[in-house]
């Protein structure tokens, strides 16, 4: 299975992937919607592939990520970092 970003969002399911020439966050130095990512910065500054790798996931950072009222997914995210980490075990 491919780790799409640090975060658990896929990227192959992104609208904005084709529309902002976007190749996700494991694969960009900066993303296209600002300076940087507290949550790449922080997955890759661990040296991880993704958030569910940490031993504080999931940690507060990112629930609010996953929960914002505008921005979250519920919490899909976060399930896909498990995903992820459970298929590499």
């Amino acid at each position: 299975m491919m780790v799409e970003s640090r975060c658990g969002i896929l990227c192959s399911e992104c609208g904005y992937r084709e529309q902002m020439g976007c190749s996700g966050c494991t694969q960009i130095q900066k993303p296209f919607w600002g300076d940087s990512c507290s949550l790449k910065a922080c997955s890759e500054g661990k040296g991880y592939a993704h958030c569910g790798q940490c031993a504080e996931f999931p940690c507060e950072l990112l629930k609010q990520f996953a929960y914002d009222e505008k921005q979250g997914d519920g919490g899909k995210r976060i399930d896909q970092c498990r995903r992820w980490e459970e298929s590499v075990v």
